[in-house]
């Protein structure tokens, strides 16, 4: 075995003993005992415990790797855009003027959502996507995203980074959509503002 392998073995195993301890320690705290954890991984059920844990791996890599699927129709107006969307309520300067639509056809775009879990500023964001060869979505990505995952937004804020409106003061805002009371809504803010941390910032692979 090459120095390399060797390298990457002990990686892999130390990795694997990592996530080891900690499985174990999150299943003590989740009211498990050793005796259980023993007849799950080497009793009767414990093909079915290996595979269900399977299972789950598989569907959360594929969330990771896949992020959000979207179809932008570019043949849409933005008018139309927004009102395939549902929105119960809409900033009144999200509009065709301020943010014209830049594009030809259907479009399928993933859309991955970046959360840093802290507050940050529209500049830091963009150049975090940059060294990870991301972009800031659109507004018309962000529409369509809103559209075919319309409950993500009652989840956190989701922000579109990608498509600026600068008004008579030279303010500039971008898009983002929320929740209140339920209620979907298609917002404006400053981009100057700061971004909480609960905010997750829609991105696509360049």
């Amino acid at each position: 075995m090459s120095k390399k392998n060797v390298s990457g073995f002990v990686s892999v195993m130390g990795a694997l003993l990592g996530f080891i301890t900690s499985f174990v320690s999150a299943f003590q705290k989740r009211g498990g005992t050793d005796e259980l954890l023993h007849e799950l991984l080497v009793g009767k059920q414990s093909e079915d415990f290996i595979n269900q844990v399977a299972d789950l791996a598989m569907k959360m890599v594929k969330t990771v790797r896949d992020g959000f699927w979207v179809v932008v129709d570019y043949s849409k107006s933005l008018t139309e855009m927004i009102s395939a969307g549902n929105y119960d309520w809409v900033n009144s300067d999200i509009s065709e003027k301020n943010f014209p639509v830049n594009g030809k056809g259907q479009i399928e775009s993933n859309i991955e959502l970046i959360h840093y879990g802290k507050s940050m500023s529209s500049e830091d964001v963009i150049q975090d996507m940059e060294t990870k060869g991301l972009r800031p979505a659109t507004l018309s990505e962000l529409l369509a995203f809103g559209k075919s995952y319309p409950d993500k937004q009652r989840e956190f804020p989701i922000v579109a980074l990608g498509s600026v409106w600068r008004n008579l003061f030279g303010t500039r805002f971008v898009a983002f959509l929320s929740s209140f009371d339920s209620k979907r809504l298609l917002h404006l803010c400053i981009w100057g503002g700061g971004w909480v941390e609960s905010c997750r910032f829609a991105a696509v692979r360049k």
